[in-house]
């Protein structure tokens, strides 16, 4: 009998040298690990995926943009407070991590930004519920910063502002980047279009959960964070007709890979047997660990993850547990880049057994 996978399956050592603090010179110029169908690895450039798809290849990306959802300020009391917002909810209210030395309460007035006001109203779980001044997207872009993920060590500039967004990005409301589409530069989408490979979108916003790692030791006892996703029809009808030619569904990022599998699990719930892939929106908290049985995706463009990470479960779930594992070392060994800045993977193993 196969034992229960744990949380210290899905660890490894990183120096912390190799997490990327800054993006290539160019948005093409990183590396790419290949892991092939045989579960081979193979060192490439990003520039040579172009010459790993086939022109039926169907590519979905995540068009997300990302808000300016970090805000310094201070309390009408006067103590500091740091504000993310998580989750815009009306058009002048948001969701929002807080931190200050004392968590502010209902009717807790802040002033953000030295700029414009806002008011707490109350508490859902560890978010804050927020009412700003005027229109929240309006407030964040005006005065809001970049949210660069906890492992970047400085504060974001505009080359941030510009690289830490792929160039698609047009649905607002993630406050983390959807990493693998920052590879890709309106040069390279020409030529994908050139070789007559599609691409598709959908729309997931990423929370700050992503970076969190899975503190509970089985991982059937962990809570996956919430996040808000969006399978258009379009994108159903771009996947059906990939499938009657015979090409795969490559999501590009895990973002798409949720987005895709939970429209699957919400057709398969709500349809007939044996139903194709509906348009689906909604919250998703799908936890993809190994075992998992892909509905959509086929392969995978993505970088390279937290240790003890959701997302790292998720990849071991389309390639199995141990080539994820061999790649991580070779990785580390070869001294790619990590994290949201860094280099890229290219994961086509059918495997589905850890």
């Amino acid at each position: 009998m196969t034992r229960s996978l744990t949380v210290s399956d899905f660890d490894y050592e990183l120096p912390p040298e190799l997490i990327a603090q800054t993006p290539a010179a160019e948005r093409t110029g990183s590396r790419l690990l290949h892991l092939d169908d045989a579960s081979q690895l193979h060192d490439r450039r990003f520039a040579d995926l172009a010459g790993l798809l086939r022109p039926d290849d169907l590519l979905v990306f995540n068009d997300t943009r990302v808000i300016k959802a970090r805000l310094n300020g201070h309390k009408t009391t006067g103590g500091k407070v740091e504000v993310l917002v998580e989750r815009i909810t009306e058009p002048d209210r948001a969701l929002a991590h807080v931190r200050a030395s004392k968590s502010p309460g209902p009717g807790m007035g802040l002033r953000l930004a030295d700029a414009f006001d806002a008011v707490v109203l109350g508490r859902e779980g560890e978010l804050f519920d927020i009412r700003f001044s005027g229109p929240v997207l309006d407030l964040l872009d005006a005065h809001g910063a970049t949210p660069l993920p906890p492992y970047i060590t400085h504060e974001a500039d505009a080359g941030d502002d510009a690289r830490y967004q792929t160039v698609y990005a047009r649905e607002p409301g993630a406050v983390a980047a959807p990493t693998a589409g920052l590879h890709f530069d309106q040069a390279t989408l020409d030529q994908l279009d050139a070789l007559g490979v599609e691409r598709a979108f959908v729309t997931l916003h990423v929370g700050a959960g992503t970076f969190q790692p899975v503190r509970v030791d089985k991982l059937e006892d962990h809570i996956m964070h919430a996040e808000w996703f969006t399978v258009p029809q379009a994108t159903v009808d771009a996947i059906a007709a990939a499938r009657a030619r015979g090409g795969r569904v490559i999501a590009i990022g895990t973002t798409s890979v949720r987005a895709l599998e939970s429209a699957a699990a919400q057709t398969a719930a709500t349809a007939a047997p044996g139903m194709p892939l509906a348009a689906a929106q909604g919250d998703t908290r799908l936890f993809i660990t190994p075992g998992y049985q892909y509905r959509v995706v086929d392969a995978l463009v993505t970088n390279f993850h937290l240790p003890q990470s959701t997302l790292l479960m998720l990849v071991s779930a389309l390639a199995g547990v141990e080539p994820i594992r061999r790649a991580y070392a070779h990785a580390v060994a070869q001294r790619y880049r990590f994290f949201s800045y860094g280099d890229a993977m290219f994961i086509e193993s059918p495997a589905q057994q850890p």
